[in-house]
This record gives C-alpha cells, structure tokens and sequence, in this order.
C-alpha cells in the first residue's frame, strides 16, 4: 500500500505524540494533527487535504455528529475513522450516519489498528466486534428509539436475507455471487430491492439496519478479532 496522508484530531497531545511514533514504520504518516473538530475544520478550509482522518469525537457533544458531517462534506473522498475510548453503541450509529467509515476503541493493539485501517483504505466499514454483540443480543440501546420491525413484515426473501448477511460479513458484489451461485447482475437486482423494502440508501445503512433488527447470522465465527467489516464497497 502506498503512503495514505493521515490528519489526527485528538485533544490528548500525548496521545497524538505516541500514535505518530506507532506509525512511523506504516504506511499512515500522519501529515497534520489538531487538539479538537473546530481545529481540524480550520485546517482543512485552510488547504489541508489527507487521505484518512483519525479523530477522537468529544464524549457527549452535542453537535458531534453535525461537525463530523461538516468534516465529511469538506472531505468528500477520504477516509474518516472514530478512535475513541467510549464504548457506546448509540455514538456507534451516530457516526456512521454521519459519514464515518470506521469506529475503533484506543486499546486496540497496533496490528489491529493498522489492519482495520487498511480495510477502511479498502473500502470497508470497521467496528468492533463486541459491539456488533451486543446490538445483535439488544442488550444496549441503539441510536434510534423506535421499535423494530422484523424482516419477515418488511417483505423481504430468503435471497435477500442472505444478501444481508453477506453484507454483514463485508463481502463483495463478486463475492456475493460467487457464495449464491448467481451472477453480479442479479446480485445488484437483490440489492436494489433489498434496500427498497428496508429504506435504505447505501450498504452501510442496510448493514445496520440488518444488526439492529437482529439479521446477524454466526458472528462468534469472527475469533479473537479485534475488528470487523460491516460492508463492503463496490
């Protein structure tokens, strides 16, 4: 992998100082940092163009997810990536609907770090594991308050649902088709439907619909994992 243009926005300078030294033999350079979101804008509106922005969302913002959209908008191409220390499923689906592309916890071991990151420069989403355990088991309130509504009432056909799974397991339109034994067409025809039926834009949103309605097939398959995709690109 090339060298990927990395800007840090941490309040935590030390923590910014040793993320820097853990990287200087990867292929994420971090290029710029700020010490919050406000800093970070600046920079950006200022010329500053990376990659891949690591940043660590103030704990209980208000407008955290309207600042983590603003960054989105100014940065329409790259990668942007939550690393934090809260362990909150309703933050989880706050910044993915805002634009992120990956939420990971800081005591992640730096192989792991440097792994999900990459799958993020892939195209991939990222999230912790346990924290697809626990909003499969409904044992931590999501983001939105309204009740669900089983797969079954939306409609939707066994080769949808598994479509919905392959996509919890961050499989490709190819890869998709190849584990079904259809073509890529149809696999697109399946997906237009599914999202659809669910009201879903894109295969991020029906991946977390998918985990908040409790379509989660075995994700104890996913190991010691620190990480794992929720979607693929493509």
């Amino acid at each position: 992998m090339e060298n990927v243009s990395t800007f840090l926005i941490d309040a935590n300078k030390l923590f910014r100082e040793g993320l820097k030294r853990l990287l200087e033999e990867s292929p994420f350079q971090i290029a710029a940092e700020a010490g919050n979101m406000r800093e970070g804008v600046v920079l950006v509106e200022q010329g500053a163009q990376p990659k891949l922005v690591l940043l660590d969302l103030a704990s209980g913002a208000e407008d955290e997810a309207d600042a983590l959209r603003r960054l989105r908008q100014l940065l329409p191409e790259a990668r942007i990536v939550i690393l934090t220390s809260d362990l909150c499923t309703r933050r989880l689906s706050s910044a993915l609907e805002a634009g992120a592309d990956g939420y990971l916890m800081k005591d992640l071991s730096s192989d792991a770090l440097t792994q999900s990151l990459r799958l993020v420069m892939l195209g991939e989403k990222v999230f912790p594991t346990h924290l697809a355990a626990l909003l499969i088991t409904g044992r931590v309130a999501t983001a939105a308050p309204t009740p669900e509504i089983p797969a079954s009432r939306k409609g939707l056909s066994q080769r949808e649902m598994q479509i919905l799974r392959c996509l919890l397991s961050g499989d490709s339109n190819k890869m998709i088709a190849n584990q079904l034994s259809i073509t890529e067409a149809t696999v697109k025809v399946h997906l237009k439907s599914l999202l659809r039926k669910i009201n879903a834009s894109n295969r991020t949103q029906a991946a977390i619909w998918a985990l908040n309605n409790g379509v989660g097939g075995d994700f104890n398959s996913a190991g010691a994992s620190d990480t794992m995709p929720i979607a693929a690109a493509g």
